[in-house]
């Protein structure tokens, strides 16, 4: 009702997903990379998490839309089926001919045969499912044995599963464990940030003809913190704002029209949208994690923000509550709120929780252990240093510290030059560096995506070989390789970061040539380095 008052040619904030209007930010991207690299050759299994809203379906109607007339694609949009149905919905999708009484074995061998002809035609045959968390754990199995055919170089079935973060919960489950080794691409997509927000608003609005700015960067600003950068409530705010402007005769949206959008599409989300009110009881740690907007005042020098479960939760929480004043520099004595919350921290395995799930990660009973686990996607190692070194690695970890003779475990999620936040006990509190020093003596823990199996020398070829030099090439800004053997140039580059590095110069990638490699190459990875609250 508003286009022709805006200047637009079609509605600019639509909640329908449509691949035109998406805006690829860095995470984006990421996602359509590791998407596309899971359904390639030999892979049979890729998945995309997230939060509500953030666009998942979107991504993967964009990824499928660039594929070529070679693949032949069935959407499943609510798979609340029995194994029986999940085959009849496959033979729908395909047009494949069956008998109402058809059992599991007739559907399943109509499936394999519509198969192996697509193979022989040179057809590649994609099942994508949608909010896939609602599966049972028989029929993804059931989905697993479908694609145990294959040749020796492809699988003729390929699956994309696209659910919330509860889907990553579902594959931890023992008899899934099969299926979860499968998943040769798996992405987590996080909101956007502040920035992200603005662009992707003017985005939208310039693919539906608009020929100025009309928010803000105060209302964009606002925008983000109130839908804490989930691109579906975005939609919702500016559209409620452009028809608060429209009836108003606003040529563009006021701060005040923006305001009262926020606040009449935000009382009627989920109260895990909703800012958190002070709280004088106790909250269980699953129950901090589980919402994600707990909130405790402890005293007037500190304030704790909640784990990190969107981009603009600290924006939220400090417009809500304004600052405190932190300890001064001059105040010698050791913070009492402090040592109140070390006194309560957090176990290795409960630190190490929170350590996976800042990385979007459900960490398995063997990932809390930080032992070796060649299941997992990542390594986790013990180490030594000092906060320097930290920031140059640029990852968070979680700290071993000293609390009066007792070993404590905290992770450190953000880090400056004088200032840290630590997630202590499911709270984040920031405090100046030098209170670190005096609990903290250099061991921690770090995870990181592993990259490489096993030791690679001159002479070899394949796929680590070429990621080796990939990500060799980018670092050292120098070209790529054109064949995939460690031939002499990647040998030259190997030993090329090796002397960087302070390593042993022999020009072969082993274990710690390997792991350091790995530390400085993660995408996408939370940075240490972000400290926007301070």
């Amino acid at each position: 009702m508003y286009n022709q008052h805006f200047g637009f040619v079609e509605l600019p904030f639509s909640i329908v997903p449509n691949s035109r209007f998406l805006y690829l930010s860095q995470r984006h991207k990421e996602a359509m990379h590791h998407l596309r690299a899971g359904l390639g050759e030999g892979g049979g299994f890729a998945m995309l998490t997230g939060e509500v809203g953030t666009g998942k379906t979107t991504v993967a109607k964009a990824m499928v839309k660039a594929l070529d007339s070679s693949t032949q694609i069935g959407s499943i949009l609510n798979p609340t089926f029995s194994n029986l149905e999940l085959l009849q919905a496959i033979c729908d999708e395909f047009a494949l001919p069956y008998s109402s009484q058809a059992t599991l074995k007739q559907l399943t061998d109509t499936i394999k045969q519509f198969l192996l002809e697509s193979h022989r035609s040179g057809k590649q045959t994609l099942v994508m499912i949608d909010e896939a968390q609602h599966l049972s754990a028989e029929v993804l199995e059931q989905l697993r044995l479908l694609t145990n055919l294959e040749t020796e170089q492809t699988k003729l079935l390929k699956v994309l599963l696209i659910g919330q973060p509860e889907l990553q919960q579902k594959l931890q489950l023992p008899q899934l464990r099969q299926l979860s080794q499968r998943i040769t691409g798996r992405y987590h997509l996080l909101p956007l940030n502040s920035d992200e927000t603005a662009k992707y608003i003017q985005f939208r609005l310039q693919l539906a003809g608009a020929t100025s700015e009309l928010f803000s960067a105060k209302s964009c600003k606002a925008i983000a913190i109130a839908t804490q950068g989930i691109p579906r409530l975005i939609n919702l705010v500016c559209d409620a704002a452009l028809k608060r402007a429209f009836s108003l005769g606003e040529m563009r949206p006021s701060s005040a029209s923006v305001q009262v959008a926020c606040e009449e599409v935000m009382s009627f989300q989920s109260t895990c949208y909703q800012a958190a009110k002070p709280k004088t009881t106790n909250r269980s740690k699953a129950t901090y994690i589980a919402s994600g907007l707990g909130l405790v005042l402890a005293a007037a020098t500190w304030h704790y923000l909640p784990t990190q479960i969107t981009p603009m939760i600290d924006a939220q929480l400090q417009q809500q509550y304004p600052p405190k004043p932190v300890v001064s520099q001059s105040v010698e004595v050791f913070p009492s709120q402090l040592n109140a919350l070390l006194s309560r921290s957090s176990s290795l395995a409960e630190s190490l929780n929170e350590l996976y799930y800042v990385w979007g990660y459900q960490a398995s009973v063997v990932d809390k252990m930080c032992v070796d686990n060649p299941n997992s996607r990542f390594a986790c190692v013990e180490s030594e240093g000092d906060l320097a070194q930290l920031r140059k690695q640029n990852l968070p970890v979680v700290l071993t510290l000293d609390y009066q003779g007792d070993r404590r475990y905290a992770v450190l999620y953000r880090a400056s030059e004088d200032r840290v936040q630590l997630l202590l006990d499911s709270e984040r509190v920031e405090f100046e560096s030098k209170w670190l020093k005096q609990i903290w003596h250099g061991e921690y823990r770090v995870i990181y995506q592993k990259l490489w199996q096993g030791t690679l020398k001159p002479g070899m070829r394949g796929k680590q070989v070429v990621t080796l030099d990939q990500q060799l090439s980018r670092l050292l800004k120098l070209p790529i390789s054109k064949q995939p053997t460690y031939g002499s140039d990647l040998e030259r580059k190997v030993s090329l970061f090796q002397q960087w590095q302070g390593l042993k110069v022999d020009g072969i990638a082993g274990e710690q040539t390997l792991q350091r490699l790995e530390l400085l190459v993660q995408e996408p990875a939370p940075y240490l380095s972000i400290l926007e609250s301070i």
